[in-house]
């Protein structure tokens, strides 16, 4: 008689769940190991300036032991976290498979981002007041509202570029070019022609944009990386161009002396013609400050408005329908050489207004202004709120934008780490960190739900787990 074969035991849960965990750990150990490997020749020891005029090492390796600890302890925490939810997906059946309609109908969290844009609104046109009155005095404020401006520079600049790389879905990493145009028409028209600022702006925007079809051209054949290089050399172009073409541009040294904005003709000086003496008001010049704040805002509104507008025309879902697929959008006939041109004209367009008003705000410009760093940060302004969400590049402007500004005033970490700590050397640091772990926990961005440009019946937000899978 023949003895049956051994069968070998499936392991239990308990067994699979104690080998995942070791795992974890590993891999949290590992994880580690590297970031110990990168802490000792940048972290583990400072210099400093010794009485003597000599240099000398001051070791720092509890500095290097917490972050070692912090890293161990994220990465376990997100290895756990994505262990459950691969876990929940195993007993959850796919959408695609399912037998029934799917339910693509937002969640709670998803529908509060429609009332998003009214309180941005809301709050920006009250930001100044708010600063005045948490400051205690209208020069005191001048931090804030400064801050204010650069941020809804950044949210004009990266609602021009969602044109080009959230809706018709074209990566540019030239942006800056754009911006440097602009702030350099309305510099060279100021100060040679004397122009006002009101007749440069409306030509500033038409001159970037005239160089977004220059761009454009050249580039309509390509997509993907090689679209990436080409427009990453280009922005460098223009850099070099304006350090070496010093008779155009004043070269590395600039342009200085740009003359301010008015108000309409009306300027924000002292004397009986100027913009307090005609209001009534005592001078003060944070008048003309508080006037670029609102200003910045409208030019911003003006952006949403349009690119909101546009994307509900036929030239709006054109370049929808070239992000999702250049091939089947030429099979409908669309033409796809006058959609990317447009989309590069009117993304430059916009950045050339906001370069007129870094200039008129500045008074100076220089080619170091407008480097592929901007660039950088303007495109991950728009990864990290969404592609296409305008509302998620406004909230991504505020947080790298205003982030590394608040990080500066981190005065309480000193009772953690030290007398010795100062947070500005590791601002950027603890920004990137939060950057990585916001892709890691958002990776479609901090708006992923997609509003379609037009509805048959009854609009509704399509999540964005939902996109890739065609249910959107």
């Amino acid at each position: 008689m023949a003895t049956p074969a051994p069968t070998l035991a499936a392991p239990n849960a308990a067994d699979r769940a104690a080998t995942d965990m070791a795992a974890i750990v590993k891999d949290a150990a590992l994880f580690a190991l590297v970031t110990f490997g990168l802490c000792v020749p940048i972290v583990a020891f400072r210099t400093d300036l010794s009485q003597t005029s000599a240099l000398d090492l001051v070791p720092r390796w509890g500095l290097v032991a917490i972050l070692c600890g912090l890293v161990f302890v994220g990465r376990l925490a997100q290895r756990m976290i994505l262990a459950n939810r691969d876990a929940r997906r195993a007993l959850t059946p796919s959408p695609t498979q399912a037998t029934e309609a799917v339910d693509a109908t937002p969640n709670a969290s998803q529908k509060l981002s429609s009332y998003a844009l009214p309180a941005f609104l809301g709050v920006t046109l009250a930001f100044p007041l708010l600063a005045v009155l948490g400051t205690g005095g209208l020069g005191e404020s001048r931090y804030w509202i400064d801050l204010g401006i650069l941020i809804l520079t950044y949210v004009m600049l990266g609602w021009g570029l969602n044109i080009v790389v959230g809706l018709a879905g074209l990566l540019d990493l030239g942006y800056v070019a754009f911006y440097a145009v602009g702030a350099y028409s309305y510099a060279l028209l100021s100060t040679v022609f004397g122009l006002s600022f009101w007749i440069c702006l409306p030509l500033a925007g038409l001159f970037a944009g005239l160089w977004g079809m220059v761009l454009g051209f050249p580039v309509l054949r390509l997509r993907g990386d090689y679209l990436a290089i080409v427009t990453l050399a280009f922005g460098e172009i223009i850099r070099l161009v304006l350090i070496n073409w010093t008779d155009f541009s004043g070269g590395a040294a600039g342009i200085s002396s740009i003359p301010r904005a008015t108000f309409f003709g009306v300027p924000f000086t002292a004397d009986e013609d100027g913009f307090a003496a005609k209001f009534g008001l005592d001078f003060s010049p944070m008048h003309r400050v508080i006037f670029l704040y609102y200003l910045i805002l409208v030019l911003a509104l003006i952006t949403n408005g349009v690119t909101l507008r546009l994307r509900r025309l036929p030239i709006g879902r054109a370049w929808e329908a070239l992000r999702e697929d250049e091939i089947a959008c030429r099979s409908l006939g669309i033409n796809t050489t006058n959609t990317k041109l447009t989309a590069f004209a009117l993304g430059a367009m916009f950045g050339g207004f906001a370069g007129s008003f870094f200039a008129v705000r500045q008074g100076f410009v220089s080619p170091e202004s407008f480097n592929f760093l901007e660039s950088a940060i303007i495109l991950a302004i728009v990864v990290l709120g969404g592609m296409g969400s305008q509302i998620g590049v406004a909230v991504a402007a505020v947080a790298m934008v205003g982030g590394p500004e608040m990080l500066r005033n981190l005065g309480f970490l000193k009772a953690v780490f030290g007398d010795g700590f100062d947070p500005n050397e590791y601002r950027l640091l603890l920004f990137g960190l939060a950057m990585v772990i916001m892709m890691i926990w958002r990776p479609r961005g901090l708006i992923s739900e997609r509003a379609p440009s037009i509805v048959l019946k009854e609009r509704k937000r399509i999540s964005g787990s939902l996109v890739k899978e065609g249910h959107g």
